[in-house]
């Protein structure tokens, strides 16, 4: 029962992620019709947004104590983080130690900005390009972007503690009154599921309830008839790519406590999170959210020592095992609509 449940947990994590990014491609392709291979690149720029806004934060000056000396005699240097200097011993240890959390305020607008530029300045030219063409552009972006955070922070992974509030875990097995198990899970892996179905709730909510959401789908059903409206539904387009953009972004910041960032962690995730969408059904919202933690959850079955003793490296095969399964049955994927890359 411990194994069972602790599998579930592991699995809900890594849908997460994998739910998130595929929801901000799905967006995409919805409204622009584009194959976004740039959009793990996307994830690991939110991931390194919050690396950033850790290095301004601990930035320091040095003093010399003179009540404390070192093993050659010489005062002491104290290195002072300038925001505690700032705003006080307590508010900028506090600032320092809740950096992930507030790196999703720093992101936003950076996101907001990486994703309007990235669609005005390149992706806008190949709409009605093939979507070979769209493929190789965006890849070939994602490479280019990777190489630029590989330059600037190198290629060693760079750790990002959680807050010191979320260290530890918490034992499933007395909550749940199972007393004969005990089910630890780290806190910050809690916290990132409750921050993912809040966020993906948010973007459901803010399409399905908001009239700027209303006219996106109406957009995303017949474009031509919407623009015949008098409404400019180019420019909602590019609205929602940014917040496609700002999805993978906060994706990307909150996960940096469980994996520390590296340059490659978008690619890592890309291809995964494209088999998402494609077994969600090409365009399906609800069906890549779907996608994504169901995967999540068979990958983290899959892990288990028992099954792979039985089939060597099956916990690296069973997403695309499942994928191949389900698109010989449903060819559309789980919830995909009729004529949607199709052509």
């Amino acid at each position: 029962m411990d194994g069972f449940i602790l599998q579930i947990l592991n699995g809900l994590d890594k849908g997460s992620a994998y739910a998130l990014i595929a929801l901000g491609l799905t967006l995409i392709f919805g409204t622009l019709g584009v194959v976004n291979f740039a959009h793990g690149a996307l994830f690991m720029i939110g991931a390194f947004c919050a690396v950033t806004l850790n290095r301004l934060l601990t930035l320091s000056y040095v003093t010399e104590d003179p009540s404390r000396t070192d093993f050659l005699g010489n005062p002491a240097k104290v290195e002072t983080p300038y925001v505690v200097d700032w705003f006080g011993e307590s508010v900028g240890l506090a600032m320092i130690d809740w950096v992930v959390p507030l790196a999703i305020l720093f992101s936003i607008p950076i996101m907001v900005a990486v994703g309007l530029i990235m669609e005005r300045g390149l992706i806008k030219h190949f709409y009605k390009r093939p979507h070979a063409d769209q493929i190789l552009v965006t890849f070939g972006l994602a490479i280019v972007l990777q190489e630029i955070i590989k330059y600037y922070y190198g290629a060693n992974p760079i750790p990002t503690p959680a807050p010191e509030a979320f260290v530890g875990t918490f034992d499933f097995g007395a909550m749940l009154g199972f007393e004969p198990f005990t089910i630890l899970y780290p806190y910050w892996r809690l916290v990132y599921f409750v921050f993912a179905v809040i966020l993906i709730g948010a973007v459901f909510a803010f399409l399905q309830f908001t009239t700027f959401g209303m006219v996106v789908r109406a957009g995303m059903a017949d474009r031509e008839t919407v623009g015949l409206l008098g409404i400019n539904i180019d420019r909602r387009f590019t609205l929602m790519f940014a917040l496609a953009a700002v999805v993978a972004g906060l994706a990307g910041v909150m996960y940096t406590p469980i994996i520390s960032p590296n340059y490659h962690m978008g690619m890592d995730f890309l291809v995964l999170s494209f088999v998402v969408v494609v077994v969600g059904g090409m365009g399906s919202l609800p069906g890549a959210v779907a996608a994504g933690f169901l995967l999540g959850i068979l990958e983290s079955f899959a892990s288990m020592p028992v099954a792979i003793s039985i089939i060597p490296g099956i916990n690296q095969i069973i997403i695309y095992l499942v994928a191949i399964v389900i698109l010989l049955t449903r060819p559309r994927g789980l919830m995909g609509r009729k004529g949607v890359m199709e052509e």
